[in-house]
C-alpha cells in the first residue's frame, strides 16, 4: 500500500513538473514572438506593454499591439504564473488576442474590443469567499483544479498618452469561458476526486492597467 501511494505521489510530482516547464516554455516563446514581430513592423505603429495588475500578483504579462488601419489595432497578450507560494497554487498560462476599434485614433482615447482567450491552469488553496453567476470560487480553498480553458469576450478601455513613447491604459472585459478540469481533494493531493469535469463561466474576463511603450 505504501509503495502504491509513493508511486502515485511521484507521478503527481512528475506531472506537475512537466506542466510547470510547459508554462515557462510558452512564456519564453511569447517573448520571442513579441520581439520578432516588433522588429518586423518597426515602420508601422506598434506598442509593447505589460499589465501592472497581473505583475503585482506575481503573474508576469507581456503584450504586443499592432496598428491595422487608422482606427483598428490587434492586441495580443500573454500571462504566466508557474510557481507555488506558501502552498497556494495559482499556476497558469494564458494567451488573449483582441481586435480593437478606436473612436478617435489608434493608441489614444476610448476603444472597444472583442477578444478570445485560451490557456491552462493548476490552482488551489486560494481563499476567494464569493460566487458569481454559477461559479463558486469558495471551492478553490479546499480543492485543487487542473485543466484547460477557452472562450471569448467584449471589452472597453481608455489609453492616456503620457509622453512621446509612453502610454497608460485601463481596460475591463466581460465574457464566457469554457473549462474542462480534473479535481483534487486538496492542493497537495496527487489522487483525483473527479476527472474531465466541464464548466461554463460567465463574468469578468479582463482587468488591466497597462504600461505601454509605443514605437
Amino acid at each position: 500500500m505504501k509503495r502504491v501511494k509513493i508511486n502515485g505521489l511521484l507521478k503527481s510530482v512528475h506531472r506537475n513538473y512537466i506542466n510547470d516547464e510547459n508554462m515557462k516554455r510558452n512564456l519564453f516563446l511569447l517573448a520571442f514572438a513579441v520581439i520578432g514581430i516588433s522588429q518586423s513592423v518597426r515602420g508601422q505603429d506598434v506598442a509593447v506593454k505589460t499589465n501592472v495588475l497581473a505583475d503585482v500578483f506575481l503573474s508576469p504579462s507581456l503584450g504586443l499591439e499592432v496598428g491595422l488601419a487608422p482606427k483598428w489595432t490587434l492586441d495580443v497578450k500573454g500571462q504566466l504564473n508557474g510557481w507555488t507560494v506558501k502552498g497556494h497554487y495559482w499556476k497558469h498560462w494564458l494567451v488573449q488576442p483582441e481586435a480593437r476599434y478606436w473612436f478617435c485614433r489608434r493608441f489614444s482615447g476610448h476603444f472597444v474590443g472583442a477578444h478570445l482567450h485560451g490557456g491552462q491552469f493548476n490552482i488551489g488553496n486560494i481563499d476567494l469567499p464569493f460566487s458569481f453567476i454559477g461559479t463558486n470560487f469558495r471551492n478553490l480553498r479546499d480543492h485543487r483544479y487542473q485543466g484547460w480553458m477557452g472562450g471569448a469576450g467584449l471589452a472597453y478601455g481608455y489609453s492616456w498618452i503620457i509622453s512621446r513613447h509612453w502610454n497608460f491604459e485601463a481596460e475591463v472585459g466581460f465574457g464566457w469561458v469554457y473549462t474542462r478540469f480534473d479535481r483534487y481533494p486538496c492542493a497537495s493531493c496527487g489522487r483525483k476526486s473527479a476527472e474531465g469535469v466541464p464548466h461554463h463561466y460567465v463574468g469578468p474576463t479582463k482587468a488591466a492597467l497597462n504600461l505601454i511603450y509605443t514605437f
